[in-house]
């Protein structure tokens, strides 16, 4: 599988038209089937985009639906949607983000004041525990920024369950490095891993699922496959979903971040962007190809919007915007979130207008949604 990314729209639309047309039809089959880092893939490899929104989530699901036809592809469409669920129940339930803040500088301090935990995170990081499969992912994590979504999901289920590591330790571990590293979709995974978003119902890493679907490559014995969930006091509260604001008439400073790299589609009613200025803010301790990531996916939409809006753009700097009101897209619990300035104006698309709200509770409930989404 081709693990360049390079992070521009152009080069994601072709990677979309690439998949529909040679893989598409047989993802539903061959999703969960980890080929390897040199094998044929079995996924899009889209969520680099996606995380970014240089591809909307909107046209990716409606390319899909009209290359392959709809009952083909809800299979891919369904995927996609989990990363909006991700986002809206993140955004409908912020203590988890909170929490997991908090409880990760509370394992940081472990890790300084207990010598065996810091053993035994250094050596799975390192890809050093002897666990067949486990120390290959590592290792293909900090070297690629990228694993296969079942590699993630078995990774994240040895390090909780037969390592007895901290979950907000692997979070923050595949935050930092990987490619696509979403705050959204990678918390809440691995609370779901860890039995926590659904209580009481972990994900256990099994060998004899992982020999399957690794087509034999890997076999680990010694995997802890009966352990219980872990637990927690009090699930997240829900929270009613902060309002959105309206773009107002006349000239506006457009600020583009990293959760939103498509300007061109944002609801700007009757605003008209006279400057555009770029807000980069990283993961905490990002890898460096995740930056480089960053930057380049920042100068290709900085270039496309002074292109499509006709007025400069460049990254932010003291009184970029001037006297002008500052708007731009509504960015989700995470860094971007936290870096905006106070009194800029959130403005947040249709689809997460109508799917956020159904994303509270658990993803079927938006799944049994998605045409009448798509649809809309």
């Amino acid at each position: 599988m081709d693990r360049a990314f390079p992070m521009t729209r152009s080069a994601g639309l072709e990677r979309l038209s690439a998949f529909l047309a040679e893989a598409g039809a047989a993802y539903g089959a061959s999703r969960n089937t980890d080929r390897g880092p040199d094998g044929p893939a079995t996924t899009s490899a889209l969520s680099p985009y996606l995380r970014r929104r240089l591809l909307t989530e909107a046209e990716v699901a409606a390319a899909a639906t009209a290359a392959l036809g709809a009952a083909a592809a809800e299979p891919f469409v369904s995927e996609v949607f989990w990363r909006t669920y991700f986002k809206g129940h993140l955004e409908t339930h912020p203590d988890a983000w909170t929490r997991y803040r908090a409880e990760l500088a509370d394992q940081r301090a472990r890790l300084d004041a207990e010598p065996g935990l810091r053993r035994t995170y250094e050596k799975a990081v390192a890809g050093e525990t002897g666990i067949d499969g486990f120390d290959d992912w590592a290792r293909e994590l900090a070297e690629t920024g990228w694993l296969h979504n079942h590699a993630r999901m078995w990774f994240a289920s040895i390090w909780i369950f037969t390592l007895r590591l901290p979950w907000p330790l692997g979070a923050d571990v595949f935050l930092r490095h990987l490619i696509d590293g979403d705050p959204a979709s990678n918390t809440l995974s691995w609370r779901w891993v860890a039995g926590l978003h659904t209580r009481g119902k972990p994900y256990r890493a099994r060998r004899d699922n992982i020999r399957r679907y690794t087509e034999g490559r890997h076999d680990p014995g010694g995997l802890d496959e009966d352990a219980a969930a872990l637990a927690e006091a009090m699930p997240p509260r829900e929270a009613p979903m902060a309002p959105a604001d309206a773009a107002p008439d006349g000239p506006v400073a457009l600020l583009l971040h990293l959760d939103d790299l498509h300007p061109e589609s944002l609801p700007l009613g009757s605003a008209r962007v006279a400057r555009i200025g770029g807000l980069i803010a990283h993961a905490e301790g990002a890898a460096d190809r995740v930056r480089d990531a960053d930057k380049a996916a920042m100068a290709d939409a900085l270039a496309r919007a002074a292109a499509h809006f006709g007025c400069p753009a460049d990254p932010v700097h003291a009184d970029w915007a001037g006297d002008l009101p500052v708007v731009t897209a509504w960015a989700p619990l995470g860094p971007s979130a936290a870096a905006l300035p106070s009194g800029c104006l959130r403005l947040r698309r249709a689809w997460d207008t109508r799917a956020w709200p159904l994303s509270t509770r658990g993803f079927f409930r938006l799944k049994r949604a998605i045409p009448e989404l798509i649809g809309a």
